[in-house]
């Protein structure tokens, strides 16, 4: 199958999964959780219970905001790489002004690092957790117009990937960075 032919059938299932202005009671859910996977956002989070934890909780979020910051410096450089435009429309113009590129969604990549993490060193129920809201955030984010179904799984694979490197670096994270862990 050739590249345009990939990409008219990704426009087209896009387009059937996003949400009309008639579905207003739907769009203010997406909205969030289209907002909710923000970098600064969960950032923030990381660090508030990071601070106040110790122990596994705080070798977790310390795992998971490297993990964060780590993981959107690579999609960075994969999106300014291939460089494919945002699909077209109003919402979301912040992700539109500051970041016009959608492939990978960083957002998708995000949520499914942590939902790793979370499974694997965290207790299950925050993974199953993770799991829900990373689908969520990630199915929000074509929803209202921002992404691209391929951009989100490509990013859920990222991410996935990602959980798996970070897991991989956590004996010399902790090694390097004691007073982080």
């Amino acid at each position: 199958m050739r590249l345009n032919t990939l990409l008219q059938w990704d426009e087209k299932i896009t387009t059937k999964l996003r949400l009309t202005d008639s579905q207003v009671r739907f769009k203010t859910a997406a909205a969030f959780f289209a907002h909710s996977g923000d970098s600064w956002f969960v950032l923030v989070g990381l660090f508030i219970i990071w601070l106040f934890t110790s122990g596994a909780w705080h070798h977790l979020t310390a795992l998971m905001a490297g993990g964060t910051v780590g993981l959107a410096l690579v999609v960075l450089a994969i999106k300014f790489t291939i460089r494919r435009r945002r699909p077209e429309g109003e919402w979301g113009a912040i992700y539109r002004n500051t970041d016009p590129h959608s492939f990978p969604s960083g957002h998708a990549a995000r949520a499914a690092m942590l939902a790793v993490l979370a499974l694997v060193v965290g207790p299950a129920w925050l993974g199953v957790v993770l799991v829900i809201w990373g689908l969520l955030v990630s199915l929000a984010r074509v929803w209202m117009g921002v992404h691209y179904l391929s951009d989100i799984i490509a990013g859920i694979l990222l991410g996935i990937l990602a959980g798996f490197v970070v897991l991989q670096l956590t004996p010399w994270l902790t090694a390097t960075f004691p007073a982080i862990f």
